[in-house]
């Protein structure tokens, strides 16, 4: 979730009037850190992976489902350790957004050495069973992406009604007391978004159409207490939702890399921004939302509108005045970059970038170079949402806060994050696009492979970069239905070299179309015969030159398995399996609704599967090996080593 600053939170008019303070300081905060920093060497790789959980209330005798608003209290109790010692602890916790959400990360990073792939899931496993030790009966910590009938009538535990008239959100679906209630931040952000884009947010996602389906498909929200803004904001064949907890209510898989300098760090997070959209389709994990089946299979556009705080006018709904000073935005500020950082990358910045001409001056006139300037300066076109009495005035030579109360809000696919001041902590690139899978397997499978990944890039100086245009497509076609199987994506063709291609006769006389070609998931990751190496096979040449243990190697390759069986369409994604098992389930009426009972199956099934107590070999493979401790491997499924 970002920066959690403690204080006390101001209101929308208190933090509007303050937006040009927070911005100009902020800059200014940026540039001492920079410059104390910019030269940093040496740091070694250190990476980690933060896993987010979703509190499941069952109740058996009803067969129904809730979330349960306790995340609170048993966040509380695992925190203790940490605060107690925290330089010996296994797991580190941290609040979510929900009342009914817990986000996990390792105890300390893991480093360079190809065995701590051996110990990633085991790690996992051991957060899931630490917490899993502090839930009342019929509880479960589940890593779903979605809760499916989030926002459904009585979706909470113990229940709460929404109020559409006061408090934070205003929803006609979600209670403010399903926002976490520990910490100012999250509803104070909840609010000073809804009050900055000047309405609700709107999000409207298109409905799976099945047989039975209304068509066109119209909800009467006036039952719900709507004054009519909320009829006029949702679209027809849409399913409507009308809150940030829609969004920031979903759980992600996240992986943070530490570089040995800054010039490897924007090599970083110019590389990994192409396979953010292929790895979004290859984890889709969220087909149901608000009790419907839609027609896609991620929760990305949800999230971004539900944090969408631009005015009519900056979302081009209204005429901007002249001499306003409003800019045109074009994206949400939880969405895709918008540039690249490397001079590699430049070329590829396609897009039309908006910036703060003021904020870009300033860092030129600072000697910072324009391409990281210029992703600064984009950055904070951003007003403060989240500002905090206690931070207002701060000492720019020493404090960040200013800095990172912009840069926190902005939610990206990827994250290029300065070493803290006056810190051991390197320069460091966080990649975000990925949602949460079922069971510890398939999140340490994912984890390994884009670290792997990342260290190949480095080894063999690969280039993936296309145009920024490119990438955003790319972005939208990764939630489609079943798009790991049916979509194509834009991708380079050449990887192995940062040469134009051979059909070029010269650089100049080469059109950067010629450079990328639309390619199935499974042609980039598996490969293609005399057209694309794929990157796992670049992983398995990179992994050839390197000494690795036998326990490691076999643990790499189930993982690399998994990739390969999901890019192939032999195995299921999530969102797949999930959509099957409503679509096949024997009360579904063809209407597209995820009722009580189907919805309480369903993650009764996920639930014994992430447990280990069902196969599931449409969606894990027929071999898998889970790790329960750091060396023991345990065979929850009949497995085979290799």
């Amino acid at each position: 979730m970002g920066l959690l600053t403690e204080g006390s939170p101001l209101s929308w008019p208190e933090t509007k009037a303050l937006a040009d303070h927070v911005r100009q300081h902020g800059i200014s905060q940026f540039i001492n850190l920079y410059k104390r920093v910019q030269d940093r060497q040496g740091d070694v790789l250190k990476w980690g992976d933060e896993v987010e959980y979703i509190l499941v209330k069952f109740d058996h005798e009803k067969k129904t489902t809730h979330v349960s608003l306790r995340a609170e209290e048993i966040l509380n109790t695992l925190r203790e350790k940490e605060l107690a010692n925290p330089d010996t602890v296994r797991s580190l916790w941290r609040p979510e957004y929900g009342a009914y959400m817990v986000e996990g990360t390792p105890g300390k990073p893991y480093g360079g050495l190809l065995a701590h792939f051996n110990v990633v899931e085991a790690n996992m496993r051991y957060r899931r069973e630490e917490a899993a030790a502090l839930l009342q009966p019929g509880e479960a910590l589940m890593s779903l992406t979605s809760f499916p009938r989030l926002g459904c009538p009585g979706f909470t535990y113990p229940f709460y009604k929404p109020t559409t008239t006061e408090g934070a959100s205003r929803s006609l679906f979600i209670p403010d007391e399903a926002i976490f209630p520990g910490h100012p931040r999250f509803k104070t952000l909840t609010r000073n978004i809804r009050e900055r884009r000047g309405e609700k947010v709107a999000i409207n996602l298109p409905i799976f159409k099945d047989k039975n389906t209304p068509s066109p498909y119209v909800e009467d929200l006036s039952k719900l207490g709507d004054d009519g803004s909320s009829q006029k904001a949702a679209l027809p064949d849409h399913i409507y939702m009308d809150a940030m907890a829609f969004g920031m209510g979903c759980c992600c898989l996240q992986v943070t890399f530490q570089a040995c300098n800054i010039k490897e760090a924007r090599t970083l997070y110019d590389q990994l921004t192409p396979l953010c959209p292929i790895m979004l389709a290859l984890t889709a994990a969220s087909p149901v939302h608000r009790g419907m089946l839609t027609d896609v299979d991620c929760r990305w556009n949800v999230i971004s509108g539900s944090v969408d705080c631009r005015t009519r006018q900056e979302r081009g709904l209204e005429p901007i005045p002249e001499e306003s000073g409003v800019r045109r935005i074009a994206k949400s500020r939880y969405d895709s970059i918008d540039s690249y950082l490397s001079p590699d990358g430049e070329k590829y910045n396609d897009m039309p970038l908006v910036m703060d001409e003021v904020a870009y001056k300033q860092l030129i006139d600072a000697g910072i170079d324009h391409l990281l300037a210029q992703h600064i300066a984009h950055l904070f076109i951003r007003d403060s949402v989240s500002l905090f009495s206690e931070k207002v005035h701060q000492d720019d030579e020493r404090d960040t806060d200013h800095f990172e109360n912009i840069q926190s809000t902005n939610w990206q696919t990827m994250r290029f994050k300065p070493p803290p001041p006056y810190s051991p902590i390197g320069w460091r690139v966080e990649f975000r696009p990925c949602e949460a899978q079922l069971t510890d397997f398939e999140n340490a499978a994912i984890v390994c492979f884009v670290v792997l990944l990342t260290r190949t890039i480095l080894s063999y100086q690969l280039n993936l970069l296309i145009p920024i245009s490119k990438v955003d497509e790319n972005m939208q076609n990764a939630q489609k239905r079943d798009a790991a199987r049916n979509q194509k994506f834009w991708f380079r063709k050449d990887v192995t070299t940062g040469e134009s291609p051979s059909c070029c006769q010269s650089p100049t006389s080469c059109s950067p179309a010629e450079e990328y070609t639309l390619m199935t998931l499974d042609e980039i990751i598996n490969g293609k015969e005399g057209v694309f190496p794929g990157l796992i096979p670049l992983v398995h040449s990179y992994l050839s030159s390197m000494d690795v243990d036998a326990d490691s190697h076999c643990t790499i390759q189930q993982y690399l398995k998994l990739i390969q069986r999901r890019a192939a369409g032999e195995l299921m994604t999530t969102a797949s399996w999930i959509r099957n098992q409503v679509v096949s389930h024997p009360e579904y009426k063809q209407d597209s609704v995820v009722s009580d009972i189907i919805n309480y199956d369903l993650l009764k099934n996920m639930q014994e599967i992430q447990a280990g107590e069902r196969p599931c070999p449409e969606l894990l493979g027929p071999n898998i090996i889970t790790k329960t401790s750091d060396q023991v491997p345990n065979t929850l499924v009949e497995a085979e080593r290799c």
